[in-house]
């Protein structure tokens, strides 16, 4: 079964899309029967192929990009212009089954020409900032969008969200739009569990994209105020992105510059001895969809206090390893990093549930439910190609 896919972006670029196509590619390379071609964005400027695995390989293309953690509107539509032409070339050459998008936009958006222009049946699987009305910086475009994003969700033979709150998202856009959903992973073998001791600072740990959606300013608030409240705590901050300037100057302007690190980016390879160097996670996040770090955090056992977004009701039980608070509630914030700062029983007791739940998501499970998805698409490409041939009197 011969699969192409796209997608914008793939480590080191980008976040967590890029992160779970890698984790799946490194599975489905240990299946005999598939062959993946996957066209992503360059670092350069150049077009370049990389072979992945014996039968995964990857196809770059250069879309000028500025930022490593972030693509600007002109390089989402670089992309789009750029791999479709690729994509029509490696469909003449090695005549896929059909083709897996990784989002909506701008991946989906080139998987609707290729179904149009080359007959290829396609799966889109919604990323998040995909779905209109999901992250508020996106908010004048989304109207211009809309028709697309509909347009490659009818299209396609699958939508793919990764829980039932994003399924919901999508069925208040288009009520018609049918949602199979298939939730992120993570592999426990790769974490540590963590450590939290009875005394000392607590170690905060928040792993995200420095951007307004994902509420670290209201995090940095929290730390002032659990400071005023001599409760010792220690911030860090891993990722970038263009809200850390003026999260470093608040930081400053509170007096707790010494209180908040900013980390910067963690390769992968780096960020197990992140999570266990950590005490508890907080995500303080506007929207989220399944967030990949948030189940990391569990599989570093670590507690969680994160925001009521999306995923959140699967990954956690609030009481037994997490605690939740409403977007931009700082009083609530603080209250639950106090409440774990002075319990570090409870504290660890909730880091070993999320280490206990994290066994459910593992990377194997996910990579399977795709594979049935890929076995009944392959099956009706088959069947298409059958009834062409009988058709074409071949």
């Amino acid at each position: 079964m011969k699969i192409l896919m796209l997608n914008n972006e793939f480590p080191p670029l980008g976040g967590g899309t890029g992160t779970v196509n890698r984790e799946l590619l490194k599975r489905w390379t240990r299946a005999s029967n598939l062959e993946i071609d996957l066209i992503t964005s360059a670092l350069g400027h150049e077009y370049q192929t990389e072979q992945f695995a014996e039968r995964v390989r990857l196809h770059f293309v250069p879309v000028n990009n500025k930022n490593l953690h972030h693509s600007s509107n002109r390089e989402l539509a670089t992309y789009a212009a750029r791999a479709l032409p690729y994509a029509l070339k490696l469909q003449r050459a090695q005549k896929y089954d059909f083709v897996f998008a990784w989002s909506a936009v701008p991946a989906g958006a080139v998987a609707l020409v290729l179904k149009k222009i080359a007959g290829l049946n396609y799966l889109v699987r919604v990323c998040g900032p995909d779905i209109p009305g999901f992250e508020e910086r996106y908010g004048a475009l989304y109207p211009i969008l809309t028709p697309m994003i509909r347009a490659t969700w009818h299209n396609a033979a699958h939508v793919v969200a990764k829980c039932g709150d994003e399924a919901n998202l999508i069925r208040r856009v288009d009520a018609r739009v049918a949602v199979t959903i298939v939730p992120n992973g993570v592999d426990l073998d790769a974490f540590t569990p963590a450590h939290i001791p009875d005394a000392g600072a607590l170690r905060l740990l928040c792993v995200a994209r420095l951007i307004e959606r994902k509420g670290q300013e209201h995090l940095i608030q929290a730390v002032k105020r659990l400071t005023e409240q001599d409760i010792d705590v220690v911030l860090d901050l891993v990722g970038t992105g263009d809200a850390r300037r003026a999260n470093e100057q608040q930081a400053r302007d509170l007096g707790i510059a010494d209180r908040v690190n900013f980390v910067g980016y963690v390769p992968r390879e780096e960020i197990a001895q992140v999570y266990a160097n950590a005490h508890v996670f907080v995500l303080a996040s506007y929207n989220e969809g399944m967030s990949v770090a948030t189940l990391e955090a569990m599989a570093a056992g670590l507690p969680l206090v994160v925001t009521r977004t999306p995923g959140t009701k699967e990954l956690v039980q609030e009481n037994v390893n997490g605690l939740l608070f409403d977007w931009a509630d700082v009083d609530a914030l603080t209250a639950h990093l106090k409440f774990l700062a002075m319990h570090r029983d409870i504290a660890r007791a909730m880091g070993h549930a999320s280490r206990e739940l994290a066994q459910q998501f593992a990377w194997e499970d996910v990579a399977a439910r795709y594979g049935e998805l890929f076995w009944e698409m392959g099956v009706d490409a088959t069947v298409r190609q059958r009834i062409g041939r009988e058709a074409s009197g071949a």
